[in-house]
């Protein structure tokens, strides 16, 4: 029997099948909540299955919102609720709030939090706290808000009230920072401005027009929110998760005979760059875009399998693929190879996510080379199989599984139940479109 928190993965020559991913986390979480802050109720079809997801529903509990979820008929489609107070209508909580390992939670709460006019902990368990916050502190402290960390890690204890718009340029690209100071402008008198020397995903972006803001992009890496006009409710429907299906599409790439076909996928316009990737590794990708819901593009996309190339990300590159490296690195495994640099910022995700990639291929028969900022591995030959420990990391425990399929003999991954971050289905998925196969 394996130990808790493993999963045995066997060899399969091929994978095949049409599925559907969890509902989008980035755009789950924002629905969420900027319907906290609209007047009236919200609802949410497709909400994200993962524990990140919910934290943050468990976090707007704490501060007064109402939430109802409502159970699906398949797993990954809930049906959330809720009844929003208005811009800074939230309730100063009765005791501190978790986002549990959920780095978007913790950040974009802290720009949410920094407009309302009470004191607030937010906390964390030990991989977020140790993931730095600094960059989120800086812009909400320069409008206004009083926020204390011991060494700008959690817990963040918040002091918010009315503060003043800014023009702010994050020394490094980033959409979870952009979206902090976009929740807090929305909170403002002003007109507050972010300014991107790289484009990063716009989830946050499209929400706002969606809820009512007023969001002006109009290019140069500019966008610009004008606070106070009130938000208003609306029901949606979240589309299928780009960078869980990331991981199939890798496997299909990179196993000889597959064919792997999502369906219902958010094919956000910032995001869909990932493809591009995909098809200069040598994957054959065909996308369809069937229609457009509150500015996000979704449709299918189908992935068979072709000769791998090598691949290079440039730093330029990385800021639109970051989470789906792990991913891409697993599809070198077969027979490919990738050399990532400009990729620092992976240090500080759930994990130390380069140092842990390299030991967790490494120990499965990669050759990987470990960069301050990047890696390098070579699918040189087929991996032996092993061990591989996903160090409490959900996107790790995905890639070493997926690579294990073209492993020669099984694999186990240790802390395999970090998925439930994200996918808490990935494994039944996994042995679905491998079921014909062995």
């Amino acid at each position: 029997m394996p130990a808790l928190g493993e999963t045995l993965v066997r060899p399969a020559p091929r994978v095949r099948g049409r599925i559907r991913v969890p509902g989008d986390k980035s755009i789950s979480h924002r629905y969420a909540m900027l319907a906290s802050l609209a007047t009236g109720r919200s609802t949410i079809q497709g909400y994200a299955p993962g524990a990140d997801c919910a934290s943050t529903l468990g976090c707007l509990r704490g501060l007064g919102v109402e939430v109802t979820v409502t159970p699906g008929d398949r797993p990954g489609s809930a049906t959330v609720s809720i009844d929003g107070h208005g811009l800074r209508g939230l309730q100063a909580p009765a005791a501190p709030l978790d986002a549990r390992n959920s780095g978007t939670t913790m950040r974009l709460m802290s720009g949410m939090l920094s407009a309302h006019p009470f004191t607030s902990v937010l906390v964390g368990d030990a991989s977020l706290s140790r993931r730095p916050m600094r960059r989120v502190i800086e812009p909400l402290a320069q409008m206004g808000a009083r926020i204390i960390a011991d060494q700008d890690r959690a817990p963040l204890t918040i002091s918010g009230g009315s503060l003043t718009a800014i023009d702010y340029t994050p020394p490094v690209p980033s959409a979870q920072v952009k979206s902090a100071i976009l929740l807090a402008g929305i909170q403002t008198d002003g007109t507050t401005t972010v300014r991107e020397s790289a484009p990063t995903r716009d989830h946050t972006e499209l929400a706002l027009r969606a809820f009512g803001a007023s969001i002006d992009t109009s290019g140069d890496g500019r966008i610009s929110v004008t606070g106070g006009a009130p938000l208003r409710p609306f029901e949606v429907t979240v589309p299928g998760d780009l960078s869980s299906a990331t991981f199939w599409a890798v496997a299909a790439a990179g196993l000889p005979g597959s064919e792997i076909e999502v369906e219902d996928l958010g094919l956000n316009r910032s995001r869909v760059g990932l493809f591009d990737v995909l098809r200069r590794a040598g994957a054959d990708v065909q996308v369809s875009t069937e229609r457009v819901v509150e500015g996000e593009f979704r449709g299918s996309v189908r992935v068979r399998h072709n000769e791998l190339r090598p691949l290079v990300l440039t730093p330029a590159e990385v800021p639109g693929v970051i989470d789906e490296l792990p991913a891409l690195a697993a599809l070198a495994t077969f027979g490919g190879e990738l050399h990532v640099t400009g990729a620092a910022e992976l240090r500080v995700k759930e994990s130390d996510r380069i140092s842990a990639l390299a030991a967790g291929f490494r120990s499965l028969g990669s050759e990987i080379e470990e960069f301050p900022d990047g890696f390098h591995i070579v699918g040189r030959t087929r991996l032996r199989g092993g061990t591989a420990d996903a160090a409490g990391d959900h996107r790790l425990a995905m890639a070493f599984a997926i690579a294990a399929l073209g492993a020669e003999r099984p694999s186990t991954i240790t802390g395999a139940d970090a998925v439930g971050v994200s996918y808490p289905g990935f494994f039944e998925t996994l042995d679905s479109v491998t079921r014909d196969s062995r």
